[in-house]
């Protein structure tokens, strides 16, 4: 029997401690601990250069496809407008609440985590006044697209997909081929990702082998600091700020809600899969909740790639956290452009947990902080998942309900 790769992720991991507590903390020899450390650092950097390898091609491809495939419906006049507002209102309201969160907690401040210390030297985030942030915002966001490529500049990539994705949608039938190719580069591309995830038990030993030899105990408690930030910044989102915008414009019952919807919520929790929970969303919210099923049909798939409530919370505030353990100030602007830049990686953003990772690497190279900081992300990523694709699920039914009421005024 194969081991999953999540098991094997795990094991690497827990080698990964070990090694680093062997090499940095017990009495060997430096001259041995240092030639060791070389070559875990080394197999560390093979990982994370992978993964920024294939990083323009994944959101280029992916945010494209993403868009460009959902396709125009005979009700769209209304429910597009609804569905998008929606979407964008929850999705932002998310990843406001969770800087909010992490900036009240603050987990991480004070801690020096060295293995960041050479990538962070060169992180300077200014204080720049609205109209200088206004100016530089639209230079690196609206460029030509192969130098936005060239420059690893993720925001303009994104822009210019989004654009490309939306212009493909107005075309429709006259944009087919151009749409095949898109997810035809999509597929090569996921097959290269699904390559380096091979290498990820390997990658993650390495980078935790080099972080715990540098570091003292102390991360640990820190870890499960933002762990528990995480997980009740979540629930809140999803047990008060969603149930309150249902209530607030369709009149359901909370309560009511969430008993009819549990096994579809259930079914979320156990597979951390959007997708795979779709077809017992559908059932649930037809049969349960009485949304007309074309409505469903439409939002729920289009909700799925377009409304990521717990994705977008969950990046925001892994920045801000990794900002805090490199002990470099995040700015409002700066923050601002972390909110956004969740938001984008949320959308179109493809179902499988190796995506996430090079996604959450978009959003920390947002705003300069280092990528190695996926080695900590990583190891709790697989518990925190399950709670975020429940609130992710829970966006879309509410969603579905909220364009129900609005759509048939």
């Amino acid at each position: 029997m194969r081991t999953s790769l999540n098991t094997q992720i795990f094991i690497g991991a827990l080698l990964g401690v070990t090694f680093g507590i062997i090499l940095g903390h017990t009495s060997l020899p430096s001259q041995t601990s240092s030639s060791f450390l070389f070559g875990f650092d080394l197999l560390g950097k093979i990982f994370i250069n992978l993964l920024k390898m294939v990083l323009i091609p994944l959101v280029f491809t992916s945010i494209t496809a993403g868009i460009a495939n959902l396709k125009n419906s005979p009700q769209s006049g209304r429910i597009w407008p609804t569905l998008i507002g929606y979407s964008l209102t929850t999705t932002a309201l998310a990843a406001t609440t969770g800087l909010i969160a992490m900036n009240f907690i603050k987990p991480g401040v004070g801690l020096d985590i060295h293995l960041f210390k050479d990538n962070i030297n060169s992180f300077q985030a200014h204080s720049l006044s609205v109209s200088n942030f206004a100016c530089s915002f639209v230079d690196g966001v609206f460029m030509n697209p192969v130098t936005a490529m060239s420059q690893n500049n993720i925001i303009a990539v994104v822009v210019f997909a989004s654009f490309l994705g939306i212009a493909i949608v107005v075309l429709g039938d006259r944009s087919q081929t151009i749409l095949k190719v898109i997810n035809e580069l999509f597929e090569i591309t996921m097959t290269i990702v699904r390559w380096i995830m091979r290498l990820a038990p390997l990658g993650i030993m390495g980078l935790l082998t080099t972080l715990i030899a540098q570091q003292n105990v102390q991360l640990l408690y820190v870890l499960s600091k933002y762990i528990l930030v995480v997980v009740g910044t979540t629930l809140f989102h999803g047990l008060i700020t969603l149930p309150l915008i249902l209530w607030l414009v369709t009149r359901i019952s909370p309560l009511k809600f969430f008993l009819a919807m549990k096994e579809a919520f259930i079914t979320a929790f156990s597979t951390s899969s959007s997708t795979a929970t779709l077809p017992v969303s559908l059932r649930c919210i037809t049969e349960n909740l009485k949304i007309d099923s074309p409505i469903a049909r439409f939002v729920l798939p289009v909700g799925a790639t377009l409304n990521m409530d717990g994705t977008a919370m969950y990046e925001a505030m892994a920045a801000l956290f990794v900002a805090n353990l490199c002990g470099a100030h995040l700015p409002l602007l700066s923050q601002v452009i972390v909110v956004l830049t969740a938001m984008m990686a949320s959308v179109g953003a493809p179902g499988i947990p190796s995506a996430g990772m090079v996604t959450m690497i978009m959003v920390l190279q947002s705003v300069g902080l280092p990528a190695q900081a996926v080695a900590i992300l990583i190891v709790i990523d697989r518990p925190l998942d399950t709670i975020r694709t429940v609130v992710n699920v829970e966006g879309d039914c509410i969603g579905a309900c909220v364009v129900q009421k609005i759509a048939k005024g």
